[in-house]
């Protein structure tokens, strides 16, 4: 077993399910590390701490505010380390593509902290805010452009799709009615709106009324299944053999995509069951280490309730 985690020291950011992708990763002395999610660098200390000064680190992320958090890390961790800033998936094939080898990759999915805890962001219906959302300040949409620009059918299958929203119709409608006759502008206008469209006992259930619409949202202003779509094969191309991909998903849209991928990877095979011998020529290219999700203990969701939907899943390449 590898010295407990937690609680994590010496950062801004609560690592989630920190002991679990110490383990299940293995980072060894010497090997390479790719934190594609770098965030506030909580993962990337631990991970760093276990290369024991000999090997390389390489963080990316798309959010440009990471840059004094990586600085600060880069001093502390006794080992190589460099920074990538742009769209996680789009650096992986870049890496890959110039011949990059990893032993271990961690993608932490989702919203990080950094960004939930700063109202300027957008991020969170608990605070008025513009309504913004962009990880990357730079892109080009943000969430207030969705709800003023998209038909209403098109944003009733964004809160269905990326929220699993049960009144999306019904918000829909509202925030149609609502930008005739005001743009929407701030994070709070839109959760009133929520609240007035759905039904009474609804506002009252689990969790806030505005969870699964800024969930959705989100996702779409920042593409982040796409991304993901497109970051898998990359980072199993990166992988050395014996190579670790770790992925950490807060919602079940994320976690079935990781799923149905590493599945898919592992089956090899795909010969209709009929056949008598295998004619595709195709052999499994990763193994699971887990078999089902972990999920945060008991200990951790006391310290960070935030950690309550995590599923963590992990493979090795073949």
């Amino acid at each position: 077993m590898l010295p407990n985690a937690w609680p994590p020291t010496e950062t801004d950011h609560v690592p989630v399910l920190a002991d679990e992708v110490r383990e299940l990763l293995a980072v060894q002395p010497g090997e390479t590390v790719v934190d594609a999610t770098f965030g506030a660098g909580g993962h990337s200390t631990l991970l760093a701490a276990d290369l024991r000064g000999e090997g390389k680190l390489i963080a990316i992320d798309r959010d440009p505010t990471v840059r004094p958090y990586f600085e600060r890390f880069r001093q502390r961790a006794g080992v190589q380390a460099r920074l990538l800033r742009g769209e996680f998936s789009i650096a992986l094939r870049q890496l890959a593509a110039n011949g990059v080898r990893a032993d271990a990759i961690l993608l932490d999915l989702g919203v990080s902290s950094m960004q939930v805890d700063r109202p300027e962001r957008g991020f969170s219906y608990a605070v008025d805010a513009p309504l913004d959302m962009r990880m990357d300040p730079s892109a080009e949409r943000t969430a207030a452009d969705l709800v003023n620009e998209l038909d209403e059918r098109e944003l009733e299958q964004i809160f269905k799709r990326y929220g699993e929203e049960r009144y999306a119709r019904q918000i829909a409608r509202a925030i149609g009615r609502r930008r005739g006759e005001q743009p929407f502008e701030r994070t709070s206008e839109l959760v009133e709106t929520i609240k007035a469209a759905i039904p009474a006992p609804a506002r009252f259930g689990d969790g806030h009324p505005a969870k699964r619409v800024f969930q959705a949202l989100r996702i779409a202003v920042n593409d982040e299944l796409g991304a993901l779509e497109e970051a898998l094969p990359a980072a199993v191309e990166m992988l050395r053999p014996g190579g670790r991909l770790a992925v950490i998903s807060f919602h079940s849209l994320e976690d079935r995509l990781v799923k149905r991928f590493v599945r898919e990877l592992e089956r090899g095979c795909t010969c209709p069951p009929d056949f008598p011998i295998c004619v595709c020529g195709n052999t499994p290219v990763l193994r699971s280490i887990v078999r089902k999700a972990v999920r945060p203990g008991a200990d951790e969701l006391a310290h960070n309730p935030r950690a309550g939907s995590a599923r963590l899943r992990v493979a090795v390449k073949v």
